[in-house]
């Protein structure tokens, strides 16, 4: 599993073949979406419609699930002209390599939808949600940009909530600002996670928080 150096060594055109014979780099190439762990990548290729000036990326660690996510985004683009351009996934892992993909305020979207809960305390490290990891996140998302949490295990919500309301780059948005948010119907429904816990009438646990200006 490889990473670029930084983001100014990365070349996104083999991921949007919009893209593909330009000489466009991540310089005017702006991926502003990412979905961290996007499973097999049920919530891009529900938001690539409602979103379709914006390019939208997913990253995935396991190898099998990250092709899949690669090989569907190709057929629906065969199917549907012009619609699916814009998303992608990328084999990584999110917890070492975050930072080289993305450059300084670059992202206007951050998702970790039904993260791995890690219910041992031994294994609290291995979460998606950490104070460091979160200074990279903050580095990456623009001011006024959003980081979306949600799960169904309400103990890891309000770890995550608890972590990043701790940071000073964060400010939680309150349940009216959410409901104004047009992606926040796409989080509980438009991924396979999500869809299995409705099926089994669970509950989710939504989280929204906003990237403001850090102390000076």
């Amino acid at each position: 599993m490889s990473s670029p150096l930084c983001p100014s060594k990365y070349d996104w055109r083999n991921h949007y073949p919009s893209t593909e014979g330009s000489s466009r780099i991540l310089s005017d190439l702006q991926v502003e979406f990412v979905d961290v762990g996007c499973g097999f990548g049920g919530l891009l290729v529900n938001i690539a419609p409602v979103f379709p000036e914006h390019f939208a990326i997913g990253l995935e660690i396991r190898d099998k699930v990250s092709q899949y996510v690669k090989e569907r985004c190709k057929a629906l683009r065969k199917r549907h002209k012009g619609v699916y351009e814009k998303i992608s996934c990328i084999r990584t892992n999110s917890m070492k390599f975050f930072p080289n993909y993305f450059r300084k305020g670059q992202l206007s979207k951050l998702f970790f939808l039904f993260p791995d809960p890690h219910f041992k305390t031994a294994n609290h490290r291995r979460r998606v949600i950490q104070r460091t990891l979160l200074a990279e996140y903050a580095y990456a998302l623009r001011i006024g940009g959003l980081l979306y949490t949600i799960t169904d295990v309400e103990g890891l919500s309000s770890w995550m909530s608890d972590k990043i309301s701790a940071h000073p780059c964060f400010q939680q948005l309150s349940s009216e600002e959410i409901k104004t948010d047009p992606v926040v119907p796409y989080l509980s429904t438009g991924t396979e996670e999500g869809t299995k816990v409705k099926r089994n009438q669970g509950n989710t646990y939504l989280k929204v928080f906003r990237r403001v200006p850090g102390p000076t």
